[in-house]
C-alpha cells in the first residue's frame, strides 16, 4: 500500500466521520474548539472563520444562543434530512423496517442506535455517512493487511452507496441548508459537506472505471 493511497483514504475516514458527526447532532465545545484550533481544518469553515460573532463571544455562548438554535431549524424542525423524503413519490418518510437504506445497514450488520443518535430513520444524511465512514476505515485496515480483495470488494459498497443513495439526494437537502441556515457555521458545514460528498464520488467513479485497481 502507497503513501498516496494511505493518505486518501485517511482523509475519506477523517472527512466522513468529522460530516456525519456535525450533522446527527450539535456541535460541542470540545470539537468546536478543535476546528477553531486547527487552521487547515478551519479553512473549510472559511465564512465563519471571519464571522463577527465567533470573535465576539464565547463558544459556550456562541453554542446556545445561535449553533444549537440552527441546528434545531435545519435538522430537527423545518427541514427533512432523511433520504426517504426526497426519494419517494409522496414525500413521506419511510421509518419502518421496509426502508431500503434500513435493509442495507442489517445486511452488513451496521447497527443504527435511533434514539440514541436521535433520528426517526436510518435513512438521515448523518447516518448514511456514518455508514460510508466505517466502510473507509474497513477499506483501509484491509489494505493496511495486504487484503486487497476485501478493500475492493468494500470500495464496490461504497460506490454503489454513494451512487444510488447519497448523492442522489443529499446535495438537494444540503442546498436547502446553505439556504436555511442562520449561521456561518452551519452555512460553511453544507457547502464543505456537497463539495466532498461530490468529489468523493468522482473519486469512487473513476477508481470504478480502473476496475477497482489501486495501482492504475
Amino acid at each position: 500500500m502507497n503513501d498516496d493511497l494511505r493518505q486518501q483514504q485517511i482523509a475519506r475516514i477523517n472527512f466522513y466521520a468529522l460530516l456525519s458527526r456535525l450533522l446527527i447532532s450539535e456541535v460541542d465545545e470540545g470539537l468546536l474548539k478543535s476546528i477553531e484550533e486547527d487552521e487547515n481544518m478551519l479553512s473549510f469553515f472559511p465564512t465563519y472563520k471571519d464571522w463577527a460573532k465567533r470573535k465576539e463571544m464565547s463558544r459556550e455562548d456562541l453554542i446556545q444562543k445561535y449553533l444549537n438554535v440552527d441546528f434545531t431549524n435545519l435538522f430537527l424542525l423545518h427541514l427533512i434530512p432523511y433520504e426517504s423524503f426526497y426519494m419517494r413519490e409522496d414525500q413521506m418518510m419511510e421509518t419502518g423496517g421496509d426502508n431500503p437504506v434500513q435493509a442495507i445497514f442489517n445486511a452488513f450488520e451496521f447497527q443504527v442506535e435511533l434514539d440514541k443518535a436521535r433520528v426517526m430513520a436510518a435513512d438521515h444524511i448523518g447516518v448514511e455517512l456514518e455508514f460510508m465512514y466505517k466502510l473507509c476505515e474497513a477499506e483501509l485496515k484491509a489494505l493496511e493487511d495486504g487484503n486487497e480483495k476485501i478493500a475492493v470488494e468494500l470500495a464496490q459498497i461504497q460506490y454503489g452507496f454513494l451512487r444510488d443513495h447519497i448523492v442522489e439526494w443529499a446535495p438537494m437537502y444540503l442546498i436547502n441548508v446553505k439556504s436555511e441556515a442562520g449561521t456561518a457555521f452551519y452555512y460553511d458545514l453544507a457547502d464543505l459537506a456537497i463539495e466532498f460528498i461530490l468529489s468523493d464520488f468522482e473519486y469512487m467513479s473513476e477508481l470504478n472505471k480502473r476496475g477497482f485497481n489501486y495501482n492504475a
